[in-house]
């Protein structure tokens, strides 16, 4: 069953038309109204309100938050152009939404009406704001949908022709096949990896990801499985190295994390692969 309802975040970043792209070639793909969201988060990060306001003055203070208010309506104009643009040329049906609120809160509600949210990859040399820093953690684990998330540098001609599945036989990695079924039964080829596999998560032990191949095919996914024993690497740079090797267009990947008091902590394989990678990850939790 293909996407039907697919949701892109804006940020008024650079990376903007990159997310865009991908998000309207595959609303294209698969007949699907396509949501631009844009959170117009005007709160002031935690530590500038207890550092430079503790000794401005009133007005230095609004003024302050004046430039902030007037950066965000700028980023949300611009990106509401991209977009309405796009949609000009394309066709797709769609909307545009531009909403105040917490940024990581705002865009995970509005995740749970979509089949597929588009988000970015934590960018270096633009980080968010202290309280967005746990950003695509919430979005994974409360959202209570799949994650496409594009990385902050490179452009990205094609999406989903050729997806490595990185397979433990756990729970959240056939969430993620199962969520990502739409893009698998489209794709020209498809890899299913299981890393260091071990004994009794596979139901047929004789080939790792055997299995879950077998379900693939029955659902018209050209899958092949394959398994490698890497004990010197960890298991995120061995799929990033699957990935490049094999020319692979997406990964597919279970999400990996804990819960500590109120924060949302990821994995060690979910956290590498967020920090390293070079093409779109498909995550599921």
């Amino acid at each position: 069953m293909p996407f039907k309802d697919i949701l892109v975040h804006f940020d008024g970043g650079l990376r903007d038309p990159v997310r865009l792209d991908l998000a309207a070639r595959l609303a294209v793909s698969h007949g699907a109204h396509l949501t631009g969201l844009y959170v117009a988060d005007t709160s002031l990060p935690s530590w500038l309100e207890a550092s430079a306001l503790a000794y401005a003055d009133a007005t230095d203070a609004d003024a302050l938050v004046s430039r902030l208010e007037q950066g965000v309506r700028e980023g949300a104009a611009q990106a509401e152009a991209q977009f309405n643009e796009r949609r000009r040329q394309d066709g797709f049906q769609g909307e545009w939404r531009l909403v105040h609120g917490r940024l990581a809160a705002t865009v995970a509600l509005h995740a749970r009406y979509a089949d597929l949210t588009i988000i970015g990859q934590d960018d270096p040399q633009a980080p968010r704001p202290p309280e967005s820093t746990d950003f695509i953690a919430r979005m994974l684990f409360t959202s209570g949908r799949p994650v496409l998330i594009v990385p902050a540098f490179g452009n990205f001609p094609s999406l989903g022709e050729r997806i490595l599945i990185g397979w433990d036989g756990g729970r959240e990695a056939a969430r993620a096949v199962n969520d990502a079924l739409p893009l698998l039964e489209k794709a020209q080829s498809a890899t299913v990896l299981a890393i260091n596999p071990q004994s009794g998560t596979n139901a047929n032990e004789r080939v790792p990801a055997a299995d879950i191949a077998l379900h693939l095919a029955r659902h018209g996914v050209r899958a092949i499985a394959n398994h490698t024993v890497a004990k010197e690497i960890g298991e995120a740079d061995v799929l990033l190295n699957e990935a490049f090797d094999t020319s692979a267009d997406l990964l597919v990947v279970g999400a990996y994390g804990h819960s500590r008091f109120r924060e949302m902590l990821l994995g060690g394989i979910t956290r590498r692969l967020l920090q390293e990678m070079t093409v779109p990850v498909f995550m599921s939790h």
